[in-house]
């Protein structure tokens, strides 16, 4: 006889580990106002590893290199390895995300969100240690 297992809604969590392949995290940004760029990340590139991302609900804009891409519920974006890029929330209403990135990327955002000050030297120096660095686009 089998059992079922029910699994846990996503949001909020991840699904998988720093230890795993590959890692899944459901994240939300509220928005603010209209016309704004307000960054989710800084600007940067991992030399190693891709990064996607897939849209639940509102609208995220993610620039990937010279690109500028417009992903709205029910799309995703892709930024291969090697490729200058961040992301943002465009508009006033929130926006909820499937962040699909490596575990080398999910260990870097840890690291980055325990960080007790951001200075640009000390974030330089956590993005380097993950093969990855800040760029201005």
């Amino acid at each position: 006889m089998t059992s079922t297992i029910v699994a846990p809604p996503l949001a909020g969590n991840t699904l998988g580990s720093g230890a795993g392949d590959f890692v899944i995290a459901e994240w939300r940004d509220p928005g603010g106002p209209a016309g704004e760029r307000r960054l989710i990340a800084p600007p940067h590139v991992h030399h190693h590893d891709d990064e996607a991302w897939y849209v639940l609900e509102g609208t995220l804009y993610v620039q990937r290199g010279e690109n500028e891409v417009e992903a709205r519920a029910g799309s995703g974006v892709l930024v291969p390895r090697g490729t200058p890029h961040t992301y943002w929330n465009p508009g006033p209403g929130p926006t909820r995300y499937l962040l699909v990135m490596t575990a080398n990327i999910y260990r870097l955002i840890q690291e980055i969100h325990a960080m007790k000050e951001r200075t640009p030297a000390a974030l330089a120096a956590v993005f380097r240690k993950h093969n990855s660095e800040l760029v201005n686009t």
